[in-house]
């Protein structure tokens, strides 16, 4: 049933309309509560903020097990952390000038913070290479440490001396200092500027943005004090949090230019823009945290740290959507279309664009063609998932300028591709057990097993009940039969050794890899269906409609896919991968495919409600349904075309990154952005709405009795953009 469209005090008595009336009304107490919150977070939080650090084992897994007896068992001898100095001279890597040289640099670096025993060297079977590895103890070597590591390597190298460093830390101390964030917030601001064509108008959002970030930086920080947190958490938070506030914010003071140009006062265009925009702004900021708290479901404890620190990313962006900005613009009035830029030619027109009506309109005489077409383009972009190689990228992925990718090229070549990755195999023995039997046992059949290089001499810890033994694989970390290897043991060695009452598991980063990814793929339906089943109650509850909840679940899907398949081709290296920093075949971290999904089955819905709200605004004003389809396209043409760019930049900005996890990531969400703002408003939406006719509206009376209410729908006849 269709009602007539709201004036705009209905709007004002609205939850948000009001809620948009009060920051209009007390604009000088928001703006001052929130700076005084930005401050506070800064100066208050940020001293209790945690370290980034989290632990990527798999719960209940055989590699978590192993490495729970090596913590437990041989927490003197082996530490978490470690750096790997290796070095290589066609004199000799122990000749008497080099082993001068070397020893001094070891002996300097065991003096720094943070570094605990220096181990080896080992000597590769040539004589020319050798490894010696530094302690780090846990969570007590600074930045520092690492930069004089370089610094120490830069003074001993020379003179046909080759010296790298391999290591977390010597990749980060390495990374470059270019800011991604930095590089999409200046692109987003020229696109808000070609937008608005006026400064005020565009720096609002970016200064709504960045009050949020701001806030938001200090509340992950302090999360990072109560539970583990990854270090890739912030940035990940920072990506989102930029991009949907500047995206929410633009929507709102896009509608409330629109108001005042239909001559509104102040008061009522904060009002409407609060009730309208600012709607839609919730359900999709919802959306998003619904998606990124399903990460949640995974059951991998460092992706909690991940979900909550996006979600709160993506929580005070919308606050600050609803409050700070209609108090901003409650401030600045009638003056927000000052200092215009020249040349532009940006300006709020209330019908909409003529371009996209007639877009929509050609789609609308041919929707079957239009849906056919879509589905294609969509299709070939993912047809490269099906190469999706699920690892996890290691030092032999880094830079080839880089010191640790030449410490693994080094590694790789004097002591075997499989010395980069070794499988650690631990035992513990029951009271009473022949120790010497049992460990000569297991000594000998894994190294019978196919697929292995060497196998060290079993070492014991102090109370003589448990050993560890290093079994070097012929193939790298990275390579299938690594993987198969592992399985190998744990199926035919592990059986036979623990008929003698012994309790064996094979642990180290491949078989926590194979844990991982295992895990992973059983999990991962669990995953979606809450992620999906979730946002699907919530758009059911937003639009009243089934067809629409489902038609945005799927093409939500759509956009997914796509983002995977450019992922797998980038990550497969060659001219592609080359275009962001990959040269050669990078795996894929099991948890990037799942945390992916998350974030983007979110911000792939922001546009989807946009478009969707606008077109039922329409539709309940009384235009039939393709009227209401074109014109909803036609008036959030242009905003949705700014803000799905201003998100592009900013996700693309991450192929920036040193780290090839969030190149991937960034890239891939980018695509999805994209592709939503594209293939799925522009042909898929227009198509299957007009192939659905009246039906795109239906749900059953009872059900619409129980779904809860949002605000009231409807707009006065502003536009959303032009």
């Amino acid at each position: 049933m269709q009602t007539e469209t709201p004036t705009t005090s209905d709007h004002a008595r609205t939850r948000l309309g009001r809620l948009g009336a009060w920051a209009f009304r007390r604009r000088r107490r928001v703006l001052a509560g929130w700076a005084l919150a930005l401050v506070a977070a800064v100066a208050l939080l940020t001293p209790l903020a945690g370290d980034y650090e989290a632990e990527f084992t798999t719960p209940g897994s055989d590699s978590e097990q192993a490495d729970a007896v090596l913590s437990e068992r041989f927490a003197g001898d082996r530490s978490s952390y470690s750096l790997d100095v290796v070095w290589r001279s066609e004199r000799g890597a122990r000749s008497p000038e080099v082993s001068k040289r070397m020893d001094a640099m070891l002996a300097e670096a065991a003096r720094l913070e943070g570094i605990g025993a220096v181990t080896g060297p080992e000597v590769s079977p040539d004589g020319k290479t050798a490894i010696a590895r530094l302690q780090v103890e846990d969570d007590e070597a600074p930045e520092a440490t690492a930069e004089r590591l370089l610094e120490l390597r830069e003074q001993t190298a020379g003179d046909g001396l080759q010296v790298e460093l391999a290591g977390w830390d010597i990749q980060e101390a390495q990374a470059s200092e270019t800011s991604p964030e930095a590089v999409g917030f200046m692109v987003a601001a020229v696109i808000l500027l070609v937008t608005f064509g006026s400064l005020i108008a565009a720096g609002l959002p970016l200064l709504t943005a960045l009050f949020g970030l701001g806030v938001t930086t200090a509340l992950v920080g302090l999360l990072a004090a109560v539970m583990d947190v990854p270090d890739f958490a912030p940035a990940v938070a920072g990506m989102i949090g930029i991009g949907v506030g500047i995206d929410y914010a633009l929507l709102v003071v896009t509608r409330f230019r629109a108001a005042l140009a239909r001559g509104l006062e102040v008061r009522e265009a904060v009002a409407e823009a609060t009730a309208t925009a600012g709607r839609s702004v919730v359900v999709a900021g919802l959306t998003v945290v619904i998606a990124m708290l399903g990460l949640m479901a995974m059951g991998l404890p460092f992706l909690n740290g991940v979900a909550i620190a996006a979600s709160l990313a993506v929580l005070v962006a919308v606050v600050a959507a609803i409050t700070l900005l209609p108090a901003s613009l409650g401030l600045i009035g009638r003056r927000i279309d000052r200092l215009h830029v020249p040349g532009s030619k940006a300006r709020v027109n209330g019908e909409g664009s003529r371009r996209w009506m007639a877009w929509s309109r050609w789609i609308q005489r041919r929707p079957w063609a239009a849906l056919v077409a879509g589905v294609a383009l969509v299709t070939a972009m993912a047809l490269p998932v099906t190469d999706f190689h699920l690892g996890f990228p290691d030092a032999g992925n880094d830079p080839e300028e880089t010191t640790t990718r030449k410490a693994y090229d080094l590694v790789s070549e004097a002591f075997g591709p499989g010395a980069n990755g070794p499988l650690l195999v631990t035992a513990e023995l029951p009271a009473g057990a022949d120790a010497e039997a049992t460990l000569a046992e297991l000594r000998e059949r894994v190294a019978q097993t196919p697929g292995v290089a060497a196998v060290s001499p079993p070492q014991l810890d102090e109370a003589g009940d448990a050993a560890v033994l290093v079994a070097t694989p012929e193939t790298s970390p990275q390579d299938a039969e690594t993987e198969a290897l592992v399985e190998r043991l744990r199926e035919d060695v592990v059986p036979a050794v623990e008929r003698s009452g012994a309790e064996v598991h094979v642990g180290g980063t491949t078989a926590g890899l194979v844990d991982q990814s295992e895990y992973t793929l059983d999990r991962l339906p669990v995953m979606i269906a809450v992620v999906v089943g979730l946002s699907f109650l919530l758009l059911l509850t937003a639009f009243r409609s089934i067809p629409v909840a489902v038609k945005a679940g799927f093409m939500n899907l759509l956009s997914i896919a796509a983002a995977y398949g450019v992922m797998a081709l980038l990550a497969q290296g060659g001219f592609a991968g080359e275009l962001i920093g990959i040269d050669t075949e990078t795996p894929v971290p099991p948890f990037v495919p799942v945390m992916t999904f998350a974030v983007l089955f979110g911000l792939s819905m922001d546009y989807e409600v946009f478009l969707l709200s606008r077109i039922r605004e329409e539709y309940l004003a009384g235009a039939r349904n393709g009227q209401a389809v074109a014109d909803g396209l036609a008036k959030t043409g242009r905003v949705i075309t700014a803000a799905a760019l201003i998100m592009v930049a900013v996700f693309s900005a991450f192929a920036l990154s040193d780290d090839v996890v969030l190149k991937l990531m960034g890239v891939g969400m980018a695509t999805a952005i994209f592709v939503d703002a594209t293939i799925v408003r522009m042909l898929l939406v227009p198509a299957v709405m007009q192939i659905l006719g009246r039906a795109n509206w239906w749900i059953p009376r009872w059900l619409d009795r129980l779904l809860p209410r949002l605000n009231a729908h409807g707009t006065a006849p502003a536009t959303a953009g032009d």
